[in-house]
């Protein structure tokens, strides 16, 4: 017996890995985050199959389901939102069941912050402007945050910033960053990325709070930084006439040219 977590992605049915879709279509039994896992994804279970929505579920409730499922040597096929690794809690599942000696794997999902920026139509990483994307959110009640882990500390760094889990605290967010970024800095608000009723609000640090609408409470990620609005940047060496590379070599005397370094 496995119990399989599975990164169910952003919001799009679609958006769900095959090798995702066929670890559930082998699972009895399904435990599937209901506030933010599409049920259009439920339909990839086998029939019969015994499908839990855990989202009034407690920890210790999620773990005798999954037990259960244990004693009568039945697979698990546990979705999450987005991508298992960041801000999943799954970690603390995984604790609780190696404890147990109940085998687990994991199976990767298309996180929030890729779809945002497919929605966009942007790159988050552009030569000469930013090349790095910092994954961050702001102090909520179900966990606070390091205290070397602040927007200014890493707003001060000058990268894209992909702010998870904190439209709630949207004012703060904008306080803290302009002194970094500037008020005319580009910024975006992707809600529900991906579903069917998503939105986008692209806006700057000064006019956000004017362009946001109302009802937009949770479920948005709010990305910062010049990259979003990069259109004066630098072409990057890889496509470059004359970029010496393993499949392009530019002279005979190229390491590549050789056949050295294939």
């Amino acid at each position: 017996m496995t119990v399989h977590f599975i990164g169910a992605g952003p919001g799009a049915a679609d958006l769900l890995t095959i090798r995702g879709r066929d670890i559930i279509a082998a699972c009895p039994v399904c435990l599937y985050a209901g506030s933010l896992v599409p049920k259009e994804i439920l339909s990839h279970c086998p029939p019969n199959a015994n499908i839990v929505n855990t989202a009034s579920m407690d920890l210790n409730a999620i773990i005798e389901e999954i037990k259960k499922a244990d004693a009568a040597g039945q697979d698990v096929a546990r979705l999450h939102s987005g991508d298992l690794s960041i801000w999943s809690a799954m970690g603390e599942q995984l604790r609780r069941l190696r404890a147990e000696g109940i085998a687990v794997s994991m199976t990767p999902g298309v996180p929030s912050f890729a779809a945002a920026a497919a929605a966009l139509g942007t790159e988050l990483t552009l030569p000469g402007i930013s090349q790095s994307v910092i994954l961050t959110r702001t102090p909520g009640r179900a966990s606070s945050m390091p205290k070397d882990e602040t927007l200014k500390n890493f707003a001060a760094t000058g990268a894209t910033l992909a702010i998870h889990l904190s439209i709630h605290n949207l004012e703060q967010v904008i306080a803290d960053l302009t002194p970094y970024y500037g008020t005319d800095c580009a910024v975006a608000v992707a809600f529900r990325a991906s579903w069917p009723d998503q939105k986008i609000i692209r806006s700057t640090l000064q006019n956000l709070r004017d362009d946001m609408p109302h009802g937009i409470e949770r479920t948005a990620l709010i990305l910062v930084g010049q990259a979003l609005a990069g259109e004066d940047f630098e072409e990057s060496c890889l496509y470059a006439t004359d970029y010496d590379r393993r499949f392009r070599p530019q002279s005979a005397s190229s390491p590549f040219s050789s056949g050295q370094n294939e």
